[in-house]
């Protein structure tokens, strides 16, 4: 099977395409073409996201995000490996669904619509459904993404990383999540190989969540693959040791 040699990195919520900075360099060292899109309304600096939210972020849902991709994807020479992360490895399954990809990745990934996630992962993202809220998106506290996303990593880093990378969410892209039929997965439909990453202390989709969604694909002739990183967070992608995590993505997509 021809292998594509080219890759697109979706970022999820809560944080915008310069979490992907550095997997962007490191995949483009070892030969491949890498994209890495803001999803509508996420593109800018994180501190000014912060002090002054896009325009356009309040009217971006889960649709808007695969649709980008989706858009993307067609002006490339060949299909891609797509990997997503948090609500994106959702974004990444359907667009696997779609039959946009050369292979999907979902790391620390939402679940579909028709997978029941867990009380930790409600109890956890329900602030970024705004049902309880006046304001018209949601900004996570550092109290907040300290729990959510830092919570493996050294005290002194998580401020760090607030700052670098923090941004303001739209509560449209997590409401469609739970709430539009576009946000099911045909699980009995052939698709294109995919990997499941989970991080085993991930605080917003536990690694059960994501063993879980795997085992819902039923197509016996489709590949589905899944790994566990033990001790790793939701912040799987920025936390010391990500290349790991990059590396063993692209030794399982090297071998299809």
């Amino acid at each position: 099977m021809a292998k594509s040699k080219t890759i697109v990195l979706i970022h999820g919520n809560f944080v915008n395409n310069l979490c992907w900075t550095e997997w962007k360099r490191y995949y483009e060292q070892k030969g491949y073409k890498v994209y890495t899109p803001a999803n509508p309304g996420h593109d800018g600096d994180p501190a000014q996201l912060r002090a002054k939210v896009h325009p356009e972020l309040t009217k971006t849902g889960f649709i808007d995000v695969v649709n980008n991709i989706n858009d993307l994807i067609k002006t490339l020479p060949e299909k891609p490996l797509v990997i997503g992360h948090s609500m994106a490895g959702m974004a990444a399954l359907k667009l696997v669904e779609l039959g946009s990809t050369a292979a999907g990745v979902s790391i620390d990934g939402a679940p579909p619509k028709n997978v029941f996630p867990p009380f930790q992962t409600l109890k956890t993202v329900l602030p970024a459904f705004g049902f309880f809220s006046f304001k018209k998106y949601f900004m996570g506290s550092r109290k907040w993404y300290d729990y959510a996303f830092f919570n493996t990593i050294p005290e002194a880093e998580k401020a760090k990383a607030f700052a670098k990378f923090a941004v303001p969410e739209s509560y449209k892209v997590s409401r469609q999540l739970v709430l539009n039929s576009f946000s099911n997965i045909d699980f009995k439909k052939s698709h294109s190989p995919i990997l499941f990453v989970g991080g085993g202390n991930d605080h917003i989709f536990p690694p059960a969540l994501t063993q879980t969604i795997a085992g819902r694909y039923k197509d016996t002739n489709s590949k589905v693959d899944v790994r566990i990183f033990e001790g790793k967070s939701h912040f799987i992608c920025g936390e010391p040791g990500w290349e790991k995590v990059a590396d063993y993505i692209l030794d399982w997509f090297e071998k299809l």
